[in-house]
């Protein structure tokens, strides 16, 4: 057995740990000259959205890894240094940076009749038992495609390091265009006075902006445990939120139109501020351009120089052949997996880290990981295809349906329900494992 593992971020890392304690082989390639993958600022392999400013919306607490605590001096939310420092130290600490081939990436990956032949981009061809794709999805921007024409500058939040890089935008006229977490953390620190001449966000629709601390400590320290029904927990949250931050619109932001908890969290600490004290204007969504003119889906216009698209990522596996269908998302930016990890009928091939979770993205892999080790060493067998996918489409209707529909949502789940249905998926297969079922 020797398994190819695609990527050295957060998802590839704690996938080669385990492997490593296992004792099964593998090779990891990394495009990038250090692990660390999104959470590498200036990234020279280009795909780290990081930007300067840039804090966790994640408390230390639940996005560590669980055999290898953050320092005790972590702060709550810890600024991108400190999380891609935390990373290193985990490499280090477990002895795995030797094992990772850095500057290397994987050009394509075929099925053949008993594993995958591989090519690195350096042209050499490799045969491998099994593939791990942890290569992340929030690399590829999803860039929309306005009609008409803008003489200002327009570039998704992707490419955003500061108002300064890479466009000046101090004294400009500014359209950040979105209300997830990025397009909050970049509008707020625009919309200083003395930054942006004028800051708007447009926006398709409301959403609910939640706070990051609540009663002194981080919210999401006191969220409902997993174990309580989802429908009591879900009514309970909502009550809060709407307790906590009241209407949208009296801080001057549409009003969503779909419940608290409907859409992936819009954690901020300081957009409401922003919002409410007269320095970020809200516009409906962009019609089309015309020169300097954003011309809105209400008939109104308005003048701006630049344009940050914060809207979102595809996902992408550039390395899987463009006819292999079934290798990659459908036009709706679906792609369900067996656990989030495994295409039923597609054998020795695991996604790692391919979710949209809430609160953390950061140890779900770490999660995940003991599923596949197990899997690999012959401790847990899998369900039948029929029945991986028979328990796919339950899982993604009880994960997905508190979302509103739209292509952000299609991978979403929640970690603590997520992980426990998957250690109790775990228990199953090593029971089948255990009886030849």
């Amino acid at each position: 057995m020797n398994v190819c593992i695609i990527g050295a971020g957060c998802s590839g890392i704690t996938t080669a740990k385990r492997l490593k304690d296992y004792g099964i082989d593998y090779d990891q390639f990394e495009l990038s000259d250090d692990v660390g993958g999104n959470w590498y600022f200036r990234n020279p392999n280009g795909r780290s959205s990081v930007y300067e400013s840039l804090h966790i919306d994640t408390s230390t607490s639940r996005l560590e890894f669980e055999d290898f605590p953050a320092p005790a001096d972590y702060p709550h939310f810890p600024h991108h240094r400190l999380i891609h420092q935390y990373f290193r130290d985990y490499v280090d600490h477990f002895g795995l940076r030797d094992a990772i081939t850095f500057g290397v990436g994987v050009d394509l990956a075929r099925r053949t009749s008993d594993g995958w032949d591989v090519t690195l981009s350096t042209g050499e061809k490799r045969s491998y038992t099994d593939l791990v794709v942890a290569n992340g999805h929030h690399w590829k921007p999803r860039i929309p495609d306005y009609p008409g024409h803008f003489d200002g500058e327009l570039l998704h939040s992707h490419s955003y390091i500061s108002p300064f890089e890479p466009v000046e935008m101090r004294g400009k006229r500014v359209i950040v265009v979105g209300m997830g977490n990025s397009a909050m953390d970049i509008a707020s620190e625009l919309s200083a006075p003395w930054m942006a001449s004028r800051l708007y966000v447009s926006a398709r629709r409301g959403v609910w902006v939640l706070p990051k601390y609540r009663n002194g400590q981080p919210a999401d320290k006191v969220m409902a445990p997993p174990d309580i029904p989802k429908e009591q927990a879900l009514t309970a949250s909502r009550a809060l939120i709407r307790e906590l931050v009241g209407s949208m619109s009296s801080y001057g932001l549409p009003e969503p139109d779909h419940e608290p908890l409907a859409a992936h969290p819009s954690v901020s600490a300081d957009f409401l501020t922003k919002a409410g004290s007269g320095d970020i204007h809200m516009l409906p969504a962009i019609a089309r351009l015309d020169g300097s003119t954003v011309h809105l889906v209400d008939g109104s216009t308005v003048e701006a120089d630049v344009i940050v698209c914060a809207t979102g990522y595809e996902m992408s596996f550039p390395f899987f052949d463009s006819t292999e269908t079934d290798l990659h998302p459908d036009d709706e930016h679906r792609y369900p997996l067996f656990k989030r990890m495994i295409k039923p009928g597609v054998d020795h091939l695991y996604y790692l880290g391919l979710a949209q979770s809430s609160p953390t993205i950061v140890n779900l892999a770490e999660q995940q990981s003991k599923l596949l080790a197990k899997l690999l060493a012959g401790s847990y067998v899998l369900p039948s295809v029929e029945e991986q996918e028979r328990i796919m489409r339950a899982d993604e209707a009880a994960h997905l349906e508190q979302y509103y529909d739209a292509p952000r949502h299609t991978i979403q789940i929640d970690f603590g329900r997520y992980c426990l249905d998957l250690h109790a998926e775990i228990a199953a297969g090593e029971e089948r494992a255990a009886t030849g079922g």
